[in-house]
């Protein structure tokens, strides 16, 4: 590690703060737990409403900027081409769709909507509640949670081919607060930790759900001594990945990773209820774009309900606070791309994929407990953690079902955390494409121990806090993002239309022919 990067504020006070919350996590858990308690309450009572704004607010500065002029501006210049072809471009983009989020939430959400109805006059466990059940889920994993994403991909992107700059959130948002060093430092540090804690969560969950599979499958008792059992190996795992760099170790998990998903998803499509799984993927996209902007900006102050803060607020916070990483991985495939393109592209594409895998596998999971009186909705309201492979009990090969579902929850836990590490080491190098071993190590470090305190002292609701709290003040961050990246593209020379010059032409002729 360079001494320039071992005395940068930048990584001093996000790797003290984070070694601070570790060491509190470690000695006081009482006390760690109830400071991230009252300070969940804080959060979500006083600024849930900003969180649902800011996110709806980003979805449509995105459609509009796609429909606008500057949607022909390409990212990387007006000479560049697109590096990959368009399908595997789309395929990138599918592996950036498909995380361990997804993969604990696939059939944990809707059975937990379908068992705890998100609207009171709804009976539970009733074919009404189903219905909104995979509605709602669609909605939390569709576009707006990309539109953030997008935005984060989109600036970076810009930033790096455009304007031949580094990924750092300070140098995107110099045009709104300017070169002061002290901002830009403390710009950046809140991004790393909002980073750090957004991948924590999404670690914990994985752990979560390694723990609650191994249970179902080899009778492993859940414990969080068997977590952090796993998160040793995984750390091993991802570090081992991590510094063998980008085209070795973490190109190799990824592609395993993929055909695992990919295996898993046939596998439950074609053995599953199949022509419910399609009905279901229709019938909640309909409803979908139908409760689009209700559920966009649903609270909920005459009911005094908690059901918006716990689910929906919740997932917000989680993206923004996860955006710097998938935004990294969105913008560096995607040079070459239209604005257009590029926005259309992410804000579909993805969006449509984990919706697919919702319907296959929280769709078959419906259909059990309607159809086959399976109690797989009251097994997820006991434990999150089962509720995959409560899904897969009711296939047929369930052993070998189980096995590559826990296969695929331990390599996505690898490929997110070895990314990971590269994204935070290269945000505390000043932005360096190519940052020391050493520093992944630290940053990987770091993230298996704060990711450890979570679980430790409060599991689920702990990681949930985490991303809520680590999140708020950078949602502030992404909203200047697009005061700046609106200021930046205002500079852009704008490709002429096919329209325009067929205007230009017929003026041209109207001109020549009156001087005639």
């Amino acid at each position: 590690m360079k001494e320039s990067n071992l005395k940068s504020p930048v990584f001093l006070v996000s790797s003290i703060f984070i070694l601070l919350c570790v060491i509190l996590g470690a000695v006081s858990p009482a006390t760690f737990q109830r400071i991230a308690t009252r300070l969940f309450s804080f959060t979500t009572d006083y600024f849930g409403w900003f969180y649902l704004l800011s996110v709806f607010v980003i979805a449509i500065f995105l459609i509009a900027l796609a429909i606008s002029k500057y949607g022909t501006v390409r990212l990387g210049g007006k000479d560049a081409r697109p590096e990959f072809k368009f399908h595997s471009w789309i395929a990138m983009l599918f592996s950036a769709g498909l995380g361990i989020g997804l993969v604990f939430w696939g059939v944990a959400e809707p059975m937990s909507h379908f068992f705890n109805t998100p609207f009171r006059d709804v009976e539970p466990l009733s074919t009404d509640a189903a219905r909104i059940a995979m509605g709602y889920a669609f909605f939390h994993w569709g576009v707006s949670q990309w539109s953030v994403f997008a935005i984060m991909g989109l600036v970076m992107a810009f930033m790096q081919f455009n304007k031949k700059k580094d990924l750092l959130m300070s140098t995107a948002l110099e045009p709104v607060t300017g070169s002061n060093r002290v901002v830009k430092n403390t710009i950046d540090i809140l991004a790393v930790i909002a980073t750090v804690m957004g991948v924590a969560t999404s670690i914990g969950l994985g752990v979560l759900q390694t723990n609650g599979g191994l249970h179902a499958v080899f009778g492993t008792p859940i414990s969080v001594w068997v977590q952090l059992a796993i998160i040793g190996i995984m750390f091993v795992g991802y570090m081992a990945s991590s510094t063998t760099g980008l085209h070795t170790g973490i190109r190799i998990f990824s592609n395993i990773n993929m055909a695992l998903a990919m295996l898993l998803l046939l596998f439950v499509f074609v053995t599953g209820p199949t022509v419910f799984i399609l009905e279901t993927f229709t019938l909640a996209i309909g409803d979908y774009l139908t409760h689009f902007i209700e559920y966009s900006l649903r609270m909920q102050p005459y009911v005094q309900g908690t059901w918006v803060k716990t689910w929906t607020i919740f997932y917000w916070a989680w993206a923004i606070a996860w955006s710097p990483f998938v935004g990294s991985f969105v913008a560096r495939v995607s040079k070459g791309r239209t604005i257009r393109e590029f926005v259309i592209g992410v804000l579909i594409i993805p969006p449509l994929i984990s919706c697919f895998w919702i319907a296959v596998f929280g769709g078959s999971a419906l259909y059990f407990d309607l159809n086959t009186g399976t109690n797989i909705a009251e097994a997820v309201n006991t434990d999150l953690t089962v509720a995959l492979f409560q899904m897969l009990d009711q296939l047929p090969l369930t052993m070998v079902a189980s096995i590559i579902g826990l296969l695929l929850i331990f390599t996505f836990l690898i490929t997110s955390a070895d990314s990971a590490t590269y994204m935070m080491a290269s945000m505390t190098s000043n932005g360096s494409l190519n940052p020391s071993n050493l520093m992944k190590v630290v940053w990987g470090v770091l993230m298996a121990a704060i990711a450890s305190v979570l679980l430790f002292t409060g599991g689920l609701d702990a990681l949930q806090t985490a991303s809520l709290i680590s999140a708020l003040p950078f949602t502030i961050i992404v909203l200047l993002l697009i005061v700046s990246f609106v200021k930046m593209i205002k500079h852009e020379m704008v490709p002429i239309s096919k329209k325009d010059i067929k205007r230009l032409k017929k003026m041209r002729e109207y001109i020549e022919n009156e001087k005639k």
